[in-house]
């Protein structure tokens, strides 16, 4: 049996992601900063698909979380097959606007949370010759973002580490892919201020799709996996584009999703 960490897991991909690997079976370990919604979630999927759900609530936002939540996963007798690193929030507007807490904050959660998590579980990944690291980066890693500078940098860093992790480990038996979707329909948006603009409404995809598409590239080894034909080719395109360009036209987007 395999035995899957979801971070983020309290709604949104991460709900979506705990929802259908407990359908197959999986024993789960959720967390999130909300522990009612984790428990709710938990009783659920307990409820419905039989599986063995641990909760353990955790800010992945403080420094000292990745080790704290480690070390209850070995408490609890666990080890981890599959770690999927979906936690992540992003903001839109000016950055010398936006609180500096809360964008330094998106910079520990997005990526360094994600970088310990996965050097924490790698180790016996590679003594087994088996597991899965999947990582929720988005097509805003593929090009620079104006007025969302700081989670378009984060997703580009999420994108290179887990490619360069990809090439290291795959002739050891383990799994590692980044899960690059577009807009989604999600909590995710609500945080970011995108959920009420007419572009986010007219091009985001469902959420389950979204996850489909990532439990099949981390299946299959895929090092990137773009969710959606129209942002695959989106994130294709920008790499003929001189960067001027592709800058200017992430700026254009950012502004028209403010209507």
């Amino acid at each position: 049996m395999t035995t899957t960490l979801i971070t983020g897991a309290s709604a949104g991909l991460g709900e979506g992601f705990a929802t259908t690997l407990a359908a197959r079976g999986d024993t789960l370990i959720l967390t999130a900063r909300r522990a009612d919604r984790l428990e709710v979630l938990a009783a659920r999927l307990r409820a419905t698909h039989g599986v063995s759900v641990t909760v353990i609530p955790t800010d992945l936002a403080d420094p000292a979380a990745p080790a704290d939540l480690t070390a209850a996963i070995a408490a609890a007798g666990l080890s981890v097959d599959l770690l999927v690193n979906n936690a992540g929030y992003g903001a839109r507007g000016d950055f010398a606007d936006l609180d500096g807490a809360m964008q330094t904050g998106m910079i520990d959660l997005n990526c360094r949370a994600l970088v310990a998590l996965s050097h924490a579980v790698l180790p016996a990944m590679i003594a087994k010759r088996a597991g899965g690291i999947l990582n929720v980066a988005s097509i805003a890693a593929f090009q620079p973002g104006p007025w969302m500078s700081v989670y378009y940098a984060t997703k580009a860093f999420v994108l290179s580490f887990s490619e360069g992790l990809h090439e290291e480990v795959k002739h050891h038996g383990v799994h590692v892919s980044a899960l690059c979707p577009g807009p989604t329909r999600t909590e995710f948006a609500d945080v970011a201020g995108m959920a009420d603009s007419a572009l986010f409404q007219r091009f985001a995809s469902d959420s389950d799709a979204v996850v489909r598409d990532g439990l099949a590239a981390i299946a299959a080894n895929r090092a990137v996996a773009v969710s959606g034909r129209m942002n695959a080719l989106t994130a294709g395109g920008v790499r003929f584009m001189p960067r001027g360009v592709a800058r200017r036209l992430a700026g254009r987007l950012q502004r028209a999703r403010q209507r």
